[in-house]
């Protein structure tokens, strides 16, 4: 079997314009599996070890085609699907805890204002793309994505989702001043590289 992975492997094109890449078939199975996790998100505030276990999947397999990425080279298609995969995961288990009355109140406007930034930023990319203009995601937006990440995985993890809430109500409040400050970022590089 190692024979057979190794010859395809080879055989996967680096140039920028490949789609067939070990990086963009990580990244598809993450889009494909992120709405069994929605499913399973429970509508109570007691946790699930299931939605536990698939959301650290989900997390590890981000770092996973990262890695395959940079070792393989990047692609377009990755540099587009890659962003895409991570605002479906983070914010559609985002909506699905504002619905099952996990993030309410303010948290549920928290939910809105990481909504509001990353739509945002991703038609401002289309935008800056269309122009030539290449905005691959600074340290803070990866930092930001990890603590959405966090949040998510504290607030359906038993041992925390009920008992110990403070952890995942800290980490959104972090995730959220992330948020901010990534779109601050963001802003500030369209002005200096003015686009538009």
């Amino acid at each position: 079997m190692w024979p057979l992975v190794r010859r395809w492997k080879e055989a996967m094109p680096t140039d920028s314009n490949a789609i067939r890449t070990w990086a963009n078939a990580v990244t598809v199975s993450r889009l494909l599996v992120s709405p069994l996790f929605f499913a399973i998100i429970p509508d109570y505030a007691g946790g699930s070890w299931a939605a536990t276990g698939l959301w650290f999947a989900l997390c590890v397999s981000d770092v996973v085609d990262g890695n395959l990425a940079r070792r393989h080279g990047t692609t377009k298609s990755g540099a587009f699907l890659d962003p895409l995969a991570d605002k479906v995961a983070v914010l559609g288990s985002m909506f699905v805890l504002v619905e099952r009355g996990m993030f309410s109140g303010l948290f549920a406007w928290f939910v809105g204002i990481i909504a509001a930034r990353e739509i945002a930023i991703s038609l401002y990319r289309v935008f800056a793309g269309a122009k030539g203009v290449s905005m691959p995601a600074s340290r803070t937006a990866k930092i930001k994505t990890l603590s959405q990440q966090v949040a998510v995985g504290f607030a359906v993890l038993p041992w925390t989702a009920a008992d110990a809430p403070i952890t995942w109500k800290v980490s959104l409040w972090v995730a959220v001043g992330l948020t901010i400050l990534s779109g601050v970022q963001y802003g500030v590089r369209a002005v200096t590289n003015k686009v538009g």
